[in-house]
């Protein structure tokens, strides 16, 4: 990683690429919150279909990831635009409500923070190049699968697949990170690890372990990455998610039966791997 890749275009350069991470950090917010709901009324109504019965009420209403506009969940009060510029609208309305005053979660602009210095983070390591463009366009959609599956244990195919696409598209077409042989071998070695993980730890113990989308986010690291990064993306996350696992469990916040989101910590350790290549990787 080289800050030198980041000043070539000067400081309005950095600057840019900075609130262009923010604002992308502040619209993840958004999917973040609102996709996972416009799945499950979309899952309902294709219930409610097959079984014959009449729509709900909420089915009419649209939402999406544009419309309604955001609003403050306790009053319902519309957010103007100079309330939603990212990080500094909160630090200006000192992490309240224009209107009601309830407190809004540090959670928004930490995802925009994380998003932004992520993004730099990517660009001091790739460049301005069309790959640093492609893993920008990687964190984000990690950034998004992360906390969805952190809140939801949820990892839609519509965020994990574009990881397996873009990761095959990048190493064929642009700068390779990987030779596309090794891509290519990495998303089947991705899946079929941990699909036979997830099989012969549901024969033994008749529980099942992970969910198929934690399957397809390694398939599309291994994309990015090839076969040889996929030990150490499984060891860091694995350690990850040990550790997280055993402070909740300590805490009393959850006891050892209840299971946790695997889909964060695959996410982190496989953005670590990408930036911080183990040698004989790239």
């Amino acid at each position: 990683m080289s800050l030198e890749l980041l000043t070539a275009y000067g400081w309005l350069g950095w600057l840019l690429a900075l609130w262009v991470g923010l604002s992308v950090g502040s619209f993840l917010n958004v999917v973040i919150y609102r996709y996972p709901v416009m799945l499950e009324r979309e899952w309902r109504a294709q219930a409610r279909e097959i079984l014959e019965e009449p729509a709900e009420d909420a089915a009419d209403e649209t939402f999406n990831l544009a419309v309604p506009g955001s609003r403050c969940p306790a009053c319902g009060h519309k957010i103007r635009a100079w309330e939603n510029i990212p990080v500094i609208s909160w630090l200006v309305l000192r992490g309240r409500c224009s209107a009601c005053g309830t407190r809004i979660s540090f959670r928004y602009p930490g995802i925009e923070l994380l998003t932004g210095i992520m993004t730099l983070a990517v660009l001091a390591t790739f460049g301005f190049t069309s790959t640093g463009y492609a893993a920008c366009l990687l964190t984000w959609l990690l950034v998004a699968a992360t906390f969805i599956d952190y809140d939801t244990k949820l990892l839609p195919d519509q965020l994990t697949y574009p990881v397996l696409w873009l990761g095959l598209f990048c190493n064929a077409f642009l700068i390779p990170i990987v030779p596309i042989g090794d891509a290519i071998a990495g998303a089947l070695a991705g899946y079929l690890f941990l699909w036979g993980t997830y099989w012969a730890f549901k024969l033994i113990t008749g529980k099942e372990g992970m969910g198929y989308g934690d399957f397809k986010l390694l398939a599309g690291l291994g994309a990015w990455m090839g076969w040889q990064a996929l030990p150490h993306i499984l060891l860091i996350a694995a350690v990850l998610g040990l550790i997280y696992a055993g402070s909740r469990i300590f805490s009393k916040k959850q006891t050892r039966q209840d299971s946790i989101p695997f889909g964060p910590f695959l996410a982190g350790a496989g953005w670590v791997v990408l930036l911080f290549p183990i040698t004989g990787l790239a």
